[in-house]
């Protein structure tokens, strides 16, 4: 299960690298069958899901890709895509030789991650993978604009079954997986422009669904791994008298001048929308797994079917315990966005945005930063702490996998 996050998917890449580094190069098969993704995390999971023919599922081919990240590509800035509507924007884009059907509007020329996700993936390879059951299940959410609903669309292999949702806020759409889907589930309002599948406008799936784990359940999945980019200590709400007295002088004046800037403000509604819904799904299904426990310890046989049929006739399935893996990034990637973002190399808005970020990061938090810091030298620092922190785990990754 790998969820939304920007730039931040780096570590997604990372901690997978790190369990391939633990189990070994000798093992028969690649570790997982079932891919779910949302945002980032859909273009990670299909780039694995297209390889799990492979043990390793080539996952240093991905690494590479974030490796080779540039801010001057991938973060350029362009107000005319956002500005302009109708007839004017249509005419722009033909004066820059532009496919009008794909020059949505969107902050940033979103080109450079078209090409990335349309011609890394192998998808032909993927297709294969799914009909020889390599690959049982690929699945990327993405938000329907017209009607709010979350539109899972799953590519199952002919072993795979997946039990839909009786929830009508969520729908499946079996179909093969193309790189239109992924960068629908990919695409960020105001950075990236919607897209189009069949009749209907497509955005980024982490904005209610950011945590695809019920997805990957229906598909069959009996153990997950989770990896979330939310640094854990935020989970701890300190008591109001430990908290340490605000800043004083100039330092106090700079803190609130930035406060209700809407860069703070945009960071943390990315915050709650991407990154706060995977601590609320872990809990939840943490919360069942431990009432399953005592309906199996006080209910005789007979009784625990009964109360199995009552969840089937609601939700289409009865609910099992889980084992689950989770990971969470050892050090707040914020911070790490901040130390690295005034090395950054850029040029022209995209480095000036950037540095000006860099700026205020020195007096608010760099949740922003850390979403589109979309740099070579930030992401390879973020798979390097996603390795560190499987590597830091080698011993239950082994046992979970045996």
């Amino acid at each position: 299960m790998l969820s939304g996050g920007g730039a931040r998917g780096a570590y997604e890449a990372g901690v997978v690298a790190g369990i391939v580094d633990v189990l070994g190069k000798g093992r028969g098969r690649a570790p997982f069958t079932i891919f779910t993704g949302t945002s980032v995390g859909a273009i990670n999971a299909a780039w694995l899901a297209s390889h799990a023919d492979r043990p390793d599922m080539y996952v240093e081919g991905l690494l590479d890709h974030w490796r080779e990240l540039s801010l001057d590509e991938h973060l350029a800035l362009d107000p005319m895509r956002f500005l302009l509507g109708g007839q004017l924007r249509e005419h722009v884009a033909a004066l820059r030789g532009h496919d009008r059907e794909r020059w949505g509007r969107s902050l940033l020329d979103p080109r450079a991650l078209e090409a990335l996700v349309e011609r890394s993936v192998p998808y032909e390879r993927l297709h294969r993978n799914v009909k020889g059951d390599l690959t049982r299940a690929l699945i990327v959410a993405a938000l329907e604009i017209s009607t709010g609903r979350t539109t899972l669309f799953a590519e199952l292999s002919p072993e795979a079954r997946f039990v839909s949702s009786r929830d009508p806020r969520r729908l499946a759409r079996p179909t093969e997986i193309e790189a239109r889907h992924v960068l629908a589930s990919a695409a960020i309002p105001l950075l990236f422009p919607a897209r189009r599948i069949g009749r209907s406008f497509y955005c980024d799936g982490g904005l209610r669904f950011n945590t695809p784990i019920a997805p990957a359940i229906r598909a069959g999945a009996e153990k997950l791994v989770v990896v979330s980019l939310l640094y854990p200590k935020a989970d701890h709400v300190p008591p109001e008298d430990s908290l340490p007295p605000p800043p004083r002088g100039a330092s106090r004046g700079a803190h609130e001048a930035a406060y209700p800037s809407p860069v703070f403000l945009l960071g943390k509604v990315l915050n709650a929308l991407l990154l706060d819904p995977v601590r609320y799904d872990l809990s939840v299904l943490d919360r069942f797994n431990q009432l399953l426990g005592a309906l199996e310890e006080t209910l005789d046989p007979a009784e625990l079917e009964r109360v199995h049929g009552v969840l089937r006739e609601n939700r289409g399935l009865s609910y099992r315990r889980l084992d689950t893996l989770v990971f969470s990034p050892s050090v707040d990637i914020g911070e790490l966005a901040h130390e690295h973002a005034h090395r950054a190399r850029g040029g022209g808005v995209s480095g000036f945005v950037v540095h000006r970020l860099a700026s205020l990061a020195q007096d608010i938090e760099a949740d922003l930063l850390s979403f589109i810091l979309f740099d070579r030298d930030f992401a390879s620092a973020l798979i390097a702490l996603g390795r560190h922190d499987a590597a830091a785990r080698a011993d239950e990754i082994r046992r979970f996998f045996a």
